[in-house]
């Protein structure tokens, strides 16, 4: 019972000496201890963490450091080859155009060549009827000529004589 009177004379507003100093006591004793055993490895475990955070820190801004620049040489990679791909573009465009002029001047100049050629022919062919026209009618003329000449000159005599004068007249032309 004495226990029970000691615990509800008892007041944390106005603690007994010996209770203040035992409870000082252990206190210290308790601060020695922890300032001994965990203080330093709590600091220690405090320090590694700041740097940890520190370190992830400079690390993350070195890792945004790279990725703007990767992003800046993709862009600058990307621009790069939008200018190739429009030269090439641009090229291929001036190489179809010079090919298309190429062969329509070709085929013009073919076309020429067929359509003169073809005139040379009909010219030929036109020729070539001409003087078979000419030799016909020269033959034929040569046929009613012999025909009158032989109905007009039935003796051998007026033959030669008529043949001789025609071949002095040839030798004077």
């Amino acid at each position: 019972m004495t226990n029970i009177l000691f615990l509800a004379d008892f007041s944390v507003i106005r603690p007994e000496p010996g209770l203040l100093i035992w409870t000082i006591l252990i206190f210290g004793l308790f601060w020695f201890l922890m300032s001994k055993f965990a203080f330093k490895p709590i600091q220690q475990g405090l320090k590694k963490r700041e740097d940890d955070i520190r370190n992830s820190l400079e690390e993350a801004k070195r890792a945004r450091e790279e990725v703007s620049n990767m992003q800046a040489k993709n862009e600058a990679l990307l621009a790069e080859a939008r200018e190739e791909r429009s030269k090439i573009l641009k090229e291929a465009k001036e190489i179809k155009d010079s090919i298309i002029t190429e062969a329509k001047d070709k085929a013009k100049e073919e076309a020429k060549k067929i359509v003169t050629s073809a005139k040379q022919e009909i010219e030929n062919q036109r020729m070539a009827a001409i003087t078979d026209l000419k030799n016909q009618a020269g033959n034929m003329a040569v046929q009613i000529a012999e025909l009158l000449l032989r109905k007009e000159l039935k003796d051998k005599a007026d033959q030669e004589g008529f043949v001789k004068s025609l071949v002095e007249e040839i030798k004077m032309n």
